[in-house]
């Protein structure tokens, strides 16, 4: 009898040792993030602080960078090669916490990538030694990919997690809206990207940045994704030229198109309500999404655009 009690407890262990394995591979999707505070994206070819963005990244606690290293573009050989490489003509501020990020135009997915990732992380690594970037923990890939490119995106991004696990170092993953109802990169942590949720070639679309209608239909998948994910918000403007009503191009300096007289400039902007309508948005679906809010991105252009109670009110936790 006792033989038969001692065997039933041993049973009872196991069964409670396989459902709590069970119950946390479940809740995957509610894993806490590993990062938490203000953040913002730097995406500009040079890096240079203003006085202002310095003091912007000091009054609203920015701790984290994410700056953008280089993009991954197709050579003329057909082959992934590095483009728009970062020049450092700065020191970053003490206690931010820089995560390289590198953009990779999905067209770069189309082919096999063997070797792309130990070529990404090498040269990340490099780049961090010759310019003295000290403590890097994660690196984020920022990709489009989709469901044409997914198998061959995740045995990169499964290559250059392993690579970089090596080192010490998460690897994070840019999502999409429309990414939420696909699977999960093999990477340990997301950021949600809500922007450019419309089509600004369209002429007739007023909110291309960011449109709350556009982002409620993808928010059923939020709650059930499960990487631990923060949250990034716009702060961009675009003037886009059409001629008639076919897109040109976004203006991004003087002279970079010839303007006719009948040619029409049309200027897209986010508002701070939009931004804090979909921030509630987004919170009533997913505990602890704020726990890292993201500001995207850093010049002198944006952080002019709202005042500092605006900005803390997008930021807060």
């Amino acid at each position: 009898m006792k033989r038969l009690k001692k065997t039933s407890v041993i049973t009872s262990l196991l069964i409670g040792c396989l459902w709590l394995t069970m119950m946390l591979t479940g809740c995957q999707g509610q894993t806490a993030n590993p990062v938490s505070g203000h953040a913002a994206y730097y995406w500009s070819t040079v890096f240079r602080l203003s006085p202002e963005q310095r003091s912007f990244l000091r009054d609203h606690a920015i701790g984290r960078l994410y700056v953008r290293y280089f993009d991954v573009v197709m050579g003329q050989e057909g082959e992934p090669m590095p483009n728009a490489t970062i020049q450092f003509n700065d020191s970053f501020p003490q206690g931010v916490e820089v995560v390289p990020t590198v953009f990779i135009l999905n067209e770069c997915m189309a082919k096999e990538t063997s070797g792309l990732a130990h070529k990404i992380a090498a040269r990340i690594l490099q780049m961090n030694e010759t310019h003295d970037v000290l403590n890097v923990r994660e690196v984020q890939i920022d990709c489009d990919w989709t469901r044409r490119t997914e198998r061959r995106f995740f045995a990169f991004m499964d290559s250059l997690r392993s690579e970089l696990q090596a080192k010490g170092i998460r690897l994070s993953s840019t999502i999409r809206l429309h990414q939420l109802s696909q699977k999960a990169p093999p990477a340990d942590r997301g950021v949600l990207m809500l922007y450019n949720t419309g089509d600004f070639t369209d002429i007739n679309c007023q909110k291309p940045i960011l449109d709350a209608e556009v982002v409620g239909p993808y928010l059923k998948y939020l709650a059930s994704y499960p990487l631990p994910l923060s949250a990034a918000y716009p702060l961009f403007s675009w003037q886009i030229l059409f001629r008639g009503k076919r897109f040109v191009g976004i203006i991004h300096g003087e002279d970079e198109y010839p303007i006719l007289p009948t040619d029409s400039i049309v200027n897209r902007d986010v508002t701070l309500d939009e931004i804090l309508k979909v921030r509630q948005m987004i919170a009533r679906q997913r505990e602890g999404i704020h726990d890292e809010v993201i500001l995207y991105e850093l010049n002198d252009k944006n952080i002019q655009k709202f005042n500092h109670n605006d900005y803390e009110k997008i930021l807060a936790d």
